[in-house]
């Protein structure tokens, strides 16, 4: 019997993030997919749905509220469940995250055992 892997998504244009949250999933059942940008994570969402979606607000190629409000038309992701992150900590985006649907929001810097804690907590 094969051991079932939850799929994560983390859509960040720092890659550095994608470094950390590599490194917090190694010794987890994790199945984590990365995205630079929109677009190429639009392409793997429109028809899957992982188990947690992290979503940077601050990006080149649109802003993650507005993707969020976008994917939250979906039926398929009426109820994803995503954490939104970000690096400015500003009450209107924690608001908006909020209605949307976002079970957290977290501001940058996270420590690697920070996102594991955080990944446990959602996927569970």
């Amino acid at each position: 019997m094969s051991e079932y892997k939850r799929t994560v998504v983390l859509v960040d244009d720092n890659v550095t993030s994608h470094k950390f949250f590599q490194r917090s999933v190694e010794n987890l059942s994790i199945d984590l997919k990365t995205y630079v940008g929109i677009e190429a994570a639009m392409e793997y969402l429109a028809n899957n749905k992982p188990s947690l979606l992290f979503l940077n607000i601050i990006m080149p190629d649109k802003n993650g509220l507005t993707f969020l409000e976008e994917l939250r038309k979906m039926p398929l992701h009426s109820d994803t469940r995503v954490i939104m992150i970000t690096s400015k900590d500003y009450s209107q985006d924690r608001t908006i995250a909020f209605e949307l649907g976002a079970l957290d929001f977290i501001v940058k810097p996270m420590s690697m055992r920070s996102i594991t804690s955080i990944m446990l907590e959602y996927i569970k």
